[in-house]
């Protein structure tokens, strides 16, 4: 096999290579962002904010399926990364086959168990009554797409590691566009459609995810690309899976605890009512936004590290982390300026009504957290260099400390207090403090350059002893 897709980031200008990799990304998923910022505009206004409310309790469930997913995708980029820097071929297009194996296994399993565990799951987060139903009904439906968002996930990760961020970047574009045209129809009623509400919105997802991942797939196999589906080409190698989870697991952990975390606070904000979970909902579409920039970067700058470590170039890594804090930082301060200074105005696209008690708690939070998103673009980028280098278990317990032991016991406490709900929104914001800090100090350590995973130019490769 050749280099002929793809792109080799161990030499010339990290900078241009941040862009030209993040940017396709960013783009990516700040469509992704829009649409789902669209959907809620449309839920919010036509159907009500009962409607976000729902909405919103459902993703920590989402969420939590996609953590437990994540541990491939995170693995398979930074193997494909470190072996296409490495030029060792053949590894990376068994390594793409492997994947693709374990996602079907791991996508259908996780498939099942979130359908049937759906509505114990929103009683434990005290979901408001008012809202369950509704939840019920749109957390199933989007569930039963999971193995297609799996997929959706997995082969921009693959893509990823070989420096190539155009070509999903185009796919999403199309499912984005689908998605649109679709939501209103399903959402209203539109023509030959009934009207579905908040169902319509999962439909159409469910339906724009399915024609976008079709659609990929076909074009890849015409293309003969590494990525091409071939189940003839699938396999299931037992030391290949093993550092596959090896690499994974610390993953899947720290990103269940991110969704657990989530899961929790949830719940807190569940315990003020209906409107504060509509408010937490909308608010935090902004969050979707200011995380996009940070989240590009940081896959960017782990890509580039895992290329740079693979080719045994470990003193570019400190240009790329320089270039990763400086364009995300740009980025996010935008965002919070808009945030802070424009609350009232955001949460009035989304339907609420100016003086109401989700309209207040929803101006609070924005600009309490807005004030914040620095410092988790910050740890995003240095998190990505301690990722690309292999160190998932680090990162791992910086989540950790960052959720358990500050974040929920904090915000359980401060919400039982004066200050209310407004306590919970000051705990997610010393949690991002404290985590930026930490990571901040285990990078300048310089202790991630011992490469956690050992390039084995072989056609399988071996588990570090």
């Amino acid at each position: 096999m050749s280099n002929k897709f793809g792109k080799d980031l161990t030499v010339g200008s990290i900078p241009k290579h941040l862009l030209a990799f993040s940017v396709p990304m960013l783009i990516g998923n700040l469509l992704q962002v829009s649409y789902s910022v669209v959907n809620t505009i449309w839920i919010g206004n036509k159907i009500g904010e009962d409607a976000v409310g729902a909405a919103a309790v459902s993703f920590p469930i989402i969420f939590l399926l996609i953590a437990l997913a994540s541990g491939v995708t995170m693995a398979t980029t930074i193997l494909v990364s470190q072996y296409y820097g490495a030029k060792d071929y053949a590894m990376v297009e068994k390594t793409v086959n492997n994947s693709f194996s374990v996602t079907l296994i791991l996508g259908v399993i996780l498939t099942i168990a979130g359908i049937f565990s759906s509505d114990f799951l929103l009683k434990l987060m005290r979901t408001p009554p008012e809202i369950f139903q509704m939840a019920s009904s749109y957390l199933k439906i989007t569930l039963a797409g999971f193995i297609l968002m799996y997929f959706g996930f997995l082969i921009p990760a693959i893509l990823r590691g070989i420096g190539d961020t155009v070509t999903p970047l185009a796919f999403m574009a199309i499912g984005i566009a689908i998605n649109a045209v679709l939501d209103p129809l399903m959402i209203i009623g539109i023509g030959p459609f009934p009207r579905l509400g908040l169902n319509g919105a999962a439909y159409a997802s469910l339906i724009a995810q399915s024609i976008a991942v079709v659609l990929t797939l076909v074009y890849l196999n015409r293309k003969s690309h590494i990525v091409a589906v071939n189940p003839k080409k699938f396999i299931l190698e037992k030391n290949l899976t093993l550092l596959l989870f090896k690499i994974g697991i610390p993953s899947v952990i720290q990103q269940s605890l991110v969704s657990l975390g989530a899961f929790f606070i949830t719940s807190f904000v569940n315990d003020f009512g209906k409107s504060a979970a509509s408010a937490f909902g909308a608010a935090g579409r902004v969050d979707q936004i200011a995380f996009m920039p940070a989240m590009s970067i940081s896959m960017a700058v782990s890509a580039l590290t895992g290329q740079n470590m693979g080719a045994n170039k470990p003193e570019r890594v400190r240009e790329i982390f320089t270039w990763g804090v400086v364009m995300t930082s740009v980025i996010t301060l935008l965002v919070s300026l808009v945030a802070v200074i424009l609350p009232g105005f955001i949460l009035s696209v989304f339907g609420f009504g100016h003086g109401s008690p989700g309209f207040d708690i929803g101006v609070t939070y924005l600009r309490i957290e807005g004030a914040s998103y620095i410092l988790f673009a910050i740890m995003f980028v240095s998190n990505g260099v301690i990722n690309g280098a292999g160190h998932t278990m680090t990162t791992m317990v910086f989540s950790l400390l960052s959720l358990w032991i500050i974040r929920v016991p904090l915000a359980a406490l401060l919400s039982r207090t004066s200050l209310g709900i407004t306590g919970i929104w000051i705990a997610i914001v010393i949690s991002y403090a404290v985590v930026m800090i930490v990571s901040l100090l285990y990078y300048f350590s310089g202790r991630w350059k011992n490469t956690a995973v050992k390039i084995k130019m072989s056609p399988v490769p071996e588990l570090e002893p």
